[in-house]
């Protein structure tokens, strides 16, 4: 081939290039999805609220984003959570082909600095949350057998809980052991759990009496044992004033007395105001993760899919991306010392 004639042929080559990426930059979001599959991660085990929430997302999700894809669910639990949400941050693809559900208190750890987050919470695509914990609680829950009846006698000498837990990342964790250091209960938390499921067989078992659980989560994971009255619930976290259902019930905030005690309890409750948080990849394509986020808000209000969540027992409360990435940056905003006293009380255990 002569020196024009490649020229020629070159130039050529690289005009189909142009075209085929201009078109490609051209597809409209409804083109991109159409035919497509999504994945959604969860970062947690089969069987628990996050779980049976990214199952419920998954299930209608898909009929609000232009192109309508079916959407998948892929359990890849580790660390907590901190493995998936790693991932999320620097090695799924991000064209807005995966999505994950993360576990609430990850985001917070990359706040206290913790060195196996990889990932800038900031910097995600955050969807929105289906909870802001508008209707929910976090309990401190025991077998309804079991002879503590209140918490105000986890203040006296001879009385005793052993409380189960997951790993340092993990709610159930957290507020168990703030409930023995900070609140100054007489528990014991037992760590290393997979997840409330298997929590849940212990209690039964007696291996343990009981953990820190969502009310929506008991609801929804244990159905049956919840119905038949098989808990009893002893405090609950998450909320400033005591939920309607638990009028008798003291919260967490009530039992901190001291200023120091509030604020870190404040720092602590935080990741509740984002219950069930989903993101995608830091940046994905600005019309498609603008179609996701609305997507997502679409679902949250349609009155059927209300309707379904409520039967599940899955407190829908709805925030979007915004409103999550802010309650983020205000936490980053916590004073470093109470940050500090926070993560000596965590990794203590």
């Amino acid at each position: 081939m002569s020196g024009r004639a490649l020229a020629l042929f070159s130039t050529a080559v690289l005009a189909i290039l142009a075209v085929t990426a201009g078109a490609a930059h051209a597809q409209s979001v409804e083109q991109f999805y159409k035919g497509r599959q999504i994945k959604m991660v969860v970062g947690t085990s089969p069987g628990g609220i996050n779980d049976i929430s990214a199952r419920f997302v998954a299930r209608y999700l898909g009929q609000y984003i232009p192109g309508h894809p079916a959407i998948v669910v892929e359990n890849q639990p580790g660390a907590g959570g901190i493995t998936s949400a790693n991932r999320l941050g620097n090695v799924f693809p991000n064209d807005g082909t995966v999505i994950a559900k993360l576990e609430r208190a990850v985001p917070l750890l990359a706040i206290q600095g913790d060195p196996n987050v990889h990932f800038d919470p900031l910097k995600l695509t955050w969807l929105g949350s289906l909870s802001s914990y508008t209707n929910d609680a976090y309990l401190m829950l025991v077998m309804a057998n079991n002879p503590i009846q209140s918490v105000a006698e986890l203040k006296q000498p001879g009385h005793s809980l052993t409380l189960g837990g997951d790993n340092a990342a993990s709610s159930n964790f957290i507020f168990a052991t703030i409930a023995k250091e900070v609140l100054g209960l007489n528990v014991k938390v037992v760590s290393g759990y997979n997840g409330a499921a298997p929590m849940f067989l212990a209690m039964q078992r007696g291996e343990i009496d009981g953990q820190v659980i969502g009310y929506s989560s008991v609801r929804t994971g244990q159905r049956d044992l919840w119905s038949r009255h098989a808990f009893r619930a002893l405090m609950q976290f998450g909320r400033k004033t005591r939920h309607p259902d638990f009028a008798d019930i003291p919260t967490g905030y009530e039992l901190a007395r001291d200023p120091a005690a509030r604020a870190l309890l404040k720092f602590a409750e935080l990741q509740f105001f984002i219950s069930l948080p989903f993101a995608a990849p830091p940046g994905v394509p600005g019309d498609r993760a603008a179609a996701l986020q609305t997507a997502f808000m679409q679902m949250c209000k349609d009155p059927e899919v209300i309707a379904a969540a409520e039967k599940l027992g899955i407190d829908m409360s709805p925030i979007d991306g915004v409103a999550v990435r802010t309650a983020i940056a205000n936490a980053a905003t916590t004073p470093r010392d109470v940050i500090a006293r926070y993560n000596t009380l965590v990794s203590r255990h």
